[in-house]
């Protein structure tokens, strides 16, 4: 049995002559993470509108679980969770009324399932609170426990990090690598602050201009643009380059040299021999955002 969870193959959609994707395709998988970025007006939510139904594609197709979304839209969503900004809650009432009322739509929740879904996302000790009294991460907590409730094996989040403090992004970073290693559950998160996105996803696809220009494995799309290079903390490094060759000095105790991984003793034993003391040494590894800057030819996300 496949375990691909969500398949977009070839999406095209225009409104009025304006056209706004062009062949999008990528596919996500059980227990994956993929972050779905790209500039303002790239077409990252016509993309998840799609995907969920909500605008009609004018040529290709979305499959979830193996299900057409606009030949059998029923049986397509009905493993889908998603939080598109902010969640909708009623904030008079308390959090485990609020979910409740959205059990009521699906057929057969428990409330042993209501349970179940308070514990994953951590809210027990606050479920009976009213949502008013909630901080903006705890409402986040309380949306996905929300999207939880049907059993989805894809979750979609659309810029889930939105007004969050640290300590809230830290709750949802740790909350969506449990549900996606435990659960198995496939995730797709848009959002505007790759730093984040760094830390929660496994996998990325970067889409510009309507067109998806990179779909990787983060550790191999940052490794992609550079070459293999190590950053060394030494003592001193005014005599560095009489002893390493091509060895780049970045300041008075760091310098990087582009190597293999297997060429790090060679370079250790140059220095011990020269009476240089090592402090550090460490892989020199670009961020996601700069990754995603070379792909887009520094085209920021705003």
């Amino acid at each position: 049995m496949s375990n691909i969870v969500l398949k977009c193959e070839n999406l095209n959609k225009s409104f009025g002559k304006k056209k706004i994707l062009t062949d999008v395709s990528f596919e996500i998988s059980k227990g994956d993470i993929l972050g779905f970025i790209g500039p303002n007006g790239s077409g990252k939510t016509t993309t998840i509108k799609l995907i969920l139904g909500l605008n009609s594609i004018n040529s290709g197709k979305v499959t979830i679980n193996g299900f057409d979304i606009e030949k059998d839209f029923e049986r397509a969503i009905q493993k889908v969770g998603a939080i598109v900004e902010n969640p909708d809650m009623y904030m008079y009432l308390s959090g485990y009324e609020n979910l409740k009322l959205i059990a009521k739509l699906y057929k057969g929740i428990s409330k042993e399932r209501i349970d179940e879904v308070v514990k994953l996302v951590k809210l027990e000790g606050r479920i009976k609170d009213k949502v008013s009294k909630y901080s903006l991460g705890m409402r986040q907590r309380l949306g996905i426990a929300q999207a939880l409730l049907n059993h989805p094996n894809l979750l979609i989040l659309d810029e889930p990090t939105n007004g969050l403090d640290p300590e809230g992004i830290k709750e949802l970073r740790d909350l969506l690598k449990s549900l996606a290693k435990k659960e198995n559950i496939a995730v797709l998160i848009s959002s505007h602050n790759l730093a984040e996105l760094e830390n929660f996803c496994n996998k990325v696809c970067i889409i510009q201009n309507g067109k998806v220009i990179e779909t990787s494995e983060v550790k191999k799309l940052k490794k992609e643009i550079i070459e293999s290079s190590y950053i060394f903390e030494v003592e001193d490094t005014s005599n560095i380059n009489n002893i390493i060759k091509n060895a780049n000095v970045i300041d008075d105790s760091h310098f990087i040299v582009n190597i293999q991984r297997e060429e790090i003793p060679e370079v250790i034993a140059n220095l011990v021999n020269k009476k240089i003391p090592i402090y550090e040494v460490k892989e020199n590894i670009v961020s996601l955002e700069e990754a995603f800057l070379n792909k887009t030819g520094g085209n920021k996300i705003d």
